[in-house]
Order: structure tokens, then C-alpha cells, then sequence
């Protein structure tokens, strides 16, 4: 764990560099909400470097033999699962998660990331049909080149390489811009690459925010496509920044998930999931149930467990290993919640358990 202010650096060409931009953006510590680290404001000069490095490698890449690729993100799996204390102590900090969680979830599932996509490199297959009238059809999958990944400050390094992976084991080098919000895990990617051997350029982190690195990425003539997961609004700006240059997108953006309970489900079981579908990671995922819809003749009995429940949550230090809930990940972030917890207020909401802000140590 680090305690003086870290300058992070881009990771291009398989070497540590600074930004050309030569800018930086704070990046707070969500416990404490103190400025911990500085991550490149990066722009289209540093995205021209990184894409003009991966072009160089996407030849040699492509043309490596699938088994060989799947080595190489196994050799990358086993150097995550070596620093994996390491990394979920900084994921903490980074992220505000607590470290038990980034312990037993979100750095495991990033080695498994690796070996998954892995096992599928020496697995990808073509296709062929027989016509009617004596044709042949056939499907041959080939890297597409150069591709962007763009991945959110939830679930910093699975996410990450939940996009990296596949990309890598289907021959492609990748340009991959972290969230700015959270980037310590990711810039020790680079560290975690170099040591298990993957050619330069191959991979290249570009740190830096939407508006300058962001956008850079996405609409660099290059760029053959676009893996993002983030925000609806950011999301279909993309898509309409690329929708003139044909590229493959991938988006994965918001949504309003509910949790539905029937009057004859497995009771304690349901209580247990509803209360983790809602609060693990502080509700700060994708798939968190933020709504629950219960069968009105449960409500009672299911209201009166799942507030039980929640009461056994124990709120705290995010680098605290009893903690099951540590901190938002922003100033931002958590001026939104209070947003809507006013609103609940002015609608006439009634709240259970909760709605203030807890303050540990003075903070």
C-alpha cells in the first residue's frame, strides 16, 4: 500500500510513459475523499502513439498460433493470481470496495477472465455449409486489428479484462482507456504484462478522461471497434461519434433492475439474495437490484427479514476486512444518492432503515 502521491503513467508499446499532454487529473481516495494519485489526462497524441505501436504488433499477433496465445494469457492469469493481495489492496483504496470483496471476487474473476478467453483461443472455429446447388459456404473468423476498450470505475480490472481477454485470444491488439475515476489496478496491468512476456504494443493502457482520451479512441480512423460499458448517455455518444465509420460497438450501458418476489420462493434464500442483488459492491453494479417488487401477501414478513438483514451489514473502513460496505466511489457519487433520498423525502416516501450519511473516525 502506498502512502505518498502516486503519478501514474500510460503503458504503450510495452514501456511506461508519461503523457504528451503533460496533465494530470486528481484521483481521491473515496474513504477519505483526499487526493491520493494523479492519472494522465491523456489525448489524441498519446491514442495516435498507442495505435500507431499496436498497427506495429497486430501483424506479428495475429499470425501467432491460437495455442501460443492461450499460453500467453494463461502466463498474464498467473501473474494477477501471484499479486492478488497486492491488488485487491489497491482496488480498495482506488475504488472504495471492500477488500475482502476484491479479494474474493473482483481480482479472482479477473484471472479467470484470462484463462476463460484462454481455453476459448485454442477453441474458436470456422464453419462450412453445403449449398443446394453444389456451393460451398464457409465462415472463417480472423482478428479484426486494432480495437478500443473502454471500461468503468465499478469493477475497475474484471471489467477491464473481461474486455481485454477475448480481444487478445482472438488475435486483435488492444487500445484500452480505464475509467480516469479508478485507475491504479489498471496501470499495474502493464507491470503484470511486461513480466509474463506479451509483445509490445499488443496491449497499451492510455489513461485519461471521456472528453479528450475518450473520445480520441473512439473515432481514431484506426480503431476497427469499440468496447464500452458506462453510462446510457455516453453510450449513445459514442455511437453516434462512430456511426459514420461503420465500427463494430459493443455497449453495455445503464439500466433500472428489479427484483421480483413471489409469495412461494425459498424464503430465507430470497431475503439473503435480494439484500446481496442490492447492496454488494455499495450497490455500484451493473446487475444490483435497484428496485424490489414483492407479491403483496409476502410484503410484510419479507420487509420486516430484509430490514433484519440489512441491519447485519456492517458498514466501515473498506480496507477493514469485516467490512461489508465501504465507501462510494465519489464526492459526485454520493451527492446523487443523497439526491434521491431527498426525493424519496419530497414524494412522500417513508424511509425504513438508513438515509443519512455515516461518518467513521471523523470522516
Amino acid at each position: 500500500m502506498r502512502d505518498s502521491l502516486l503519478r501514474l503513467t500510460n503503458f504503450i508499446d510495452g514501456e511506461y510513459c508519461a503523457p504528451l499532454t503533460n496533465s494530470y487529473l486528481p484521483v481521491f481516495e473515496p474513504a477519505t475523499g483526499k487526493i491520493f494519485a494523479e492519472v494522465p489526462d491523456s489525448g489524441a497524441a498519446d491514442i495516435d502513439s498507442a495505435v500507431a505501436a499496436a498497427t506495429r504488433a497486430q501483424h506479428g499477433w495475429a499470425q501467432t498460433a491460437p495455442s501460443q496465445r492461450a499460453a500467453m494469457l494463461r502466463r498474464i492469469a498467473d501473474q494477477i493470481e501471484a499479486r492478488l493481495e497486492a491488488l485487491a489492496e489497491e482496488e480498495s483504496r482506488d475504488s472504495g470496495k471492500p477488500v475482502k470483496v476484491a479479494r474474493s471476487v473482483d481480482i479472482p474473476r479477473a484471472v479467470t477472465n484470462f484463462r476463460f478467453f484462454a481455453a476459448m483461443a485454442e477453441s474458436f472455429v470456422s464453419e462450412s455449409h453445403q449449398g443446394e446447388v453444389g456451393t460451398l459456404n464457409y465462415t472463417l473468423r480472423q482478428p479484426l486489428g486494432v480495437v478500443g476498450c473502454i471500461s468503468p470505475w465499478n469493477l475497475p480490472l474484471y471489467l477491464l479484462t473481461w474486455k481485454i481477454a477475448p480481444a487478445l485470444a482472438a488475435g486483435n491488439c488492444v487500445i484500452a482507456k480505464p475509467s480516469e475515476v479508478t485507475p491504479v489496478s489498471a496501470w499495474l496491468l502493464g507491470e503484470i504484462v511486461q513480466a509474463a512476456g506479451l509483445p509490445p504494443g499488443v496491449l497499451n493502457i492510455v489513461q485519461g478522461g471521456g472528453p479528450r482520451c475518450g473520445q480520441a479512441l473512439v473515432t481514431h480512423p484506426r480503431i476497427k471497434a469499440i468496447s464500452f460499458t458506462g453510462s446510457t448517455a455516453t453510450g449513445g455518444a459514442i455511437a453516434a461519434a462512430t456511426a459514420t465509420q461503420f465500427k463494430k460497438l459493443s455497449l453495455e450501458m445503464g439500466g433500472k433492475n428489479a427484483t421480483v418476489v413471489f409469495a412461494d420462493c425459498d424464503f430465507e434464500r430470497t431475503v439473503a439474495e435480494s439484500v446481496r442483488a442490492a447492496f454488494s459492491n455499495q450497490g455500484q453494479i451493473c446487475l444490483c437490484g435497484s428496485r424490489i417488487l414483492v407479491e403483496r401477501s409476502l410484503l410484510p414478513r419479507f420487509r420486516e427479514a430484509f430490514l433484519a438483514k440489512v441491519a447485519e451489514l456492517k458498514v466501515g473502513d473498506p480496507r477493514d476486512p469485516a467490512s461489508d460496505i465501504g465507501a462510494v466511489v465519489s464526492a459526485a457519487h454520493l451527492a446523487k444518492v443523497q439526491s434521491y433520498i431527498a426525493l424519496a423525502h419530497e414524494e412522500g416516501g417513508r424511509l425504513l432503515t438508513g438515509g443519512e450519511r455515516l461518518k467513521i473516525d471523523g470522516r
